[in-house]
């Protein structure tokens, strides 16, 4: 093998040694993959304890079906069906455990946080259960603006009223 070949691999086998001999020193000795595997990736052994203790902000649409078990099955059976119910209604981490009534935010800014006009979007939402969407209902600058969307729309069956 030629020179100019050799040089550069020697000169690769020798960083990669630093790198490894240098990872010895500088990495914490419970740092890698532990008894639950690659599922939770590379963490350090004596943090699991921080992790524990850690506030979960989102619980998802299943913290939420049991005790709002009438909106769960509206909105499952909706256009609206992958959308959390935390997307409209904030984290459940600071739900309250009894509360009155909770507000519900119905502000047409946050439909339009999904239903805003972009215009790489596709003219007609074919894959939508139920009747295609088109894009002139989706343009909240042509469609009733100055209304909010809750005044003819209801979110958890993601029709008319």
């Amino acid at each position: 093998m030629k020179n100019h070949v050799i040089r550069p691999l020697f000169v690769v086998v020798g960083l990669v040694a630093l790198i490894l001999i240098i990872r010895v020193f500088v990495v914490p000795k419970d740092f890698g993959v532990h008894e639950r595997g690659y599922m939770f990736g590379w963490y350090r052994k004596s943090n699991e304890g921080d992790w524990k203790t850690f506030k979960i902000k989102y619980q998802t649409s299943e913290y939420c079906k049991d005790c709002h078990s009438e909106q769960y099955k509206k909105i499952i059976n909706s256009k609206h069906a992958k959308v959390q119910c935390e997307n409209c209604h904030g984290p459940a981490a600071d739900h309250p455990e009894k509360p009155e009534k909770l507000s519900i935010g119905r502000s047409r800014e946050l439909c339009l946080r999904c239903h805003a006009y972009l215009p790489y979007r596709p003219s007609v939402y074919a894959q939508l259960p139920g009747v295609p969407i088109t894009l002139k209902m989706q343009d909240p600058n042509v469609h009733n603006p100055g209304i909010e969307c809750v005044t003819c729309h209801s979110t958890h069956e993601a029709s008319l009223k």
